[in-house]
């Protein structure tokens, strides 16, 4: 009984004091740092390459953020849950902002990527922790409200960052996009250092840090993620250096089991997969990584291509999502309050697997506001899903769990969005090249767009690669909805306040 007590009282106490409002603000210039960051960069590619050259190698730019973001995660979800929020995000703030200082200063194409993947060194401490903290800040009844808020930092700035990228490029300096991050995250990093206090933990002394594992997982997620970036675009998905590289990732998987179970402390501890809760979660929220990449990446060359629609109009059919979602996330809560976290989540992916799949049965070539009201409809239905599915993990663990169970909620979301990049990307293709005589591919389709017109023949085909991709994206949703009722329990587990 004696030990009992004792975990729920460490499960249910605060985990940090201080002035939260301060902290609140913190965390949302944080997120909106990270958030930026994952876009502000692609609209002033054509400024930065002509400035640093680099052509063939520019993608590294995305691609190595992404790598060094992802692979992170659970690194950092196991190092807050060991020394504190507070340390991992102040190191990981710095880390971000002096990656982004690098970037600036960069003399070719090679320096800046690998300053951007000192940027995604941080980034990953900045989602993760960022997530964590919300959770430690709030009660359960009040977390939706934090959450939303994040939502729509996230929303607004991931949908601004391209035209402000854009804008510091055309009339300022490209450098500019990394140097606009040090005020921003030095007002964040001032708030945190000054308002966030965290209550010692007698466990911190006696703490071992797992940096076999650590070390393990980063090597293995990096090699296997840039095997699916890579794939089907640096090199055919059947070449040496693609099979080479999945070979190599399949190998470090082993060690990283073999690491893991012998660790005292592992960074990936094998309950995040043996609790029901927590494995249906990932494997959810891993497909919705994989379906938001049909909106993302595809409708807006659906809307120039199809529609006829100028950037900023394409640009604007794919941004209504960002207003119904998090709407939908703040009043998720008066639904899964009755009905509970599994079936709202299940409610919401449902709804989202019928709209994706009702997206190919627009007519040729329709009207703007078609696609708009399904994306509309698109964002309600996943704010209904998401954050459930986040408050309702978060509250089944306690402090010293909560950070690693985060993390690999985020993680499997990310490794979702770029698998769905690779496997959707080949899907598209194929199509395009099928209708087209193997004559064109995406990016050859979009340098036509560019010059504000497609005729007519690869008009249909885009239309044809789109439609696929949405078919692809309703089926992940109807995997998600599958995991949650066969897998979830139908009651989650929630540890009290």
């Amino acid at each position: 009984m004696g030990s009992t007590s004792s975990a729920a009282r460490e499960a249910a106490r605060p985990a940090t004091t201080g002035r939260r409002g301060a902290v609140v603000a913190a965390l949302m210039l944080s997120m909106a740092l990270a958030a930026l960051d994952s876009t502000i960069v692609s609209t002033a590619v054509p400024q930065i390459v002509g400035d640093l050259g680099g052509f063939s190698v520019f993608s590294w730019l995305f691609s190595g953020y992404l790598l060094a973001v992802t692979v992170t995660l659970p690194v950092y979800g196991k190092l807050s849950d060991t020394f504190g929020r507070k340390p991992v995000l102040v190191v990981g703030s710095v880390v971000f902002l002096l990656g982004s200082l690098l970037c600036a200063l960069a003399w070719n194409m090679e320096a800046l990527i690998a300053f951007r993947v000192v940027q995604g060194l941080g980034g990953g401490a900045l989602q993760g922790t960022v997530q964590t903290l919300a959770a430690d800040l709030y009660p359960l009844k009040d977390r939706p409200k934090i959450q939303s808020k994040l939502s729509t930092v996230w929303a607004v700035s991931a949908v601004a960052g391209p035209g402000l990228g854009g804008a510091l490029a055309a009339y300022a300096d490209w450098r500019w996009i990394f140097l606009v991050n040090l005020p921003i995250g030095a007002v964040a990093l001032w708030l945190i250092v000054r308002h966030l206090h965290e209550p010692e933990r007698e466990t911190v002394a006696h703490a071992r840090v797992d940096w076999a594992g650590a070390l393990a997982v980063f090597a293995c997620g990096g090699v296997l993620l840039a095997a699916l970036v890579q794939g089907g675009v640096a090199w055919p998905w059947l070449s040496a250096p693609s099979l080479a590289l999945f070979g190599t990732g399949l190998a470090l998987v082993a060690v990283v089991v073999l690491v893991e179970r012998r660790a005292a402390e592992p960074i990936i501890p094998g309950w995040v997969w043996r609790r029901r809760t927590i494995a249906a979660v990932n494997l959810a929220l891993g497909a919705l990584g994989l379906l938001m990449v049909a909106p993302t990446v595809f409708l807006p060359t659906y809307a120039q291509g199809v529609l006829g629609l100028a950037p900023v109009a394409a640009g604007f059919v794919l941004s209504v999502w960002t207003l119904s979602w998090p709407i939908s996330a703040a009043l998720s809560q008066h639904v899964y309050r009755r009905i509970g976290f599994r079936n709202t989540a299940m409610l919401g992916i449902g709804a989202a697997a019928l709209i994706l799949f009702a997206f190919p049965f627009l007519p040729y070539p329709g009207q703007a506001w078609q696609p708009t009201l399904l994306m509309l409809l698109l964002g309600a239905a996943l704010g209904l899903f998401q954050l459930p599915l986040i408050v309702g993990v978060q509250s089944t663990v306690g402090w010293a769990e909560r950070g690693t169970t985060t993390a690999s909620v985020l993680f499997c979301r990310q490794t979702g969005q770029t698998i769905g990049a690779a496997l959707f990307g080949a899907v598209a293709n194929g199509v395009l090249a099928a209708r087209l005589g193997g004559a064109s591919d995406l990016d050859s389709v979009t340098r036509a767009l560019d010059s504000g017109s497609a005729p007519e023949a690869t008009r249909r085909a885009i239309a044809d690669a789109v439609h696929a991709v949405y078919l692809g994206a309703s089926c992940a949703a109807a995997l998600a909805f599958l995991v949650l009722l066969f897998l979830a329990p139908r009651k989650f587990p929630v540890l009290g306040d």
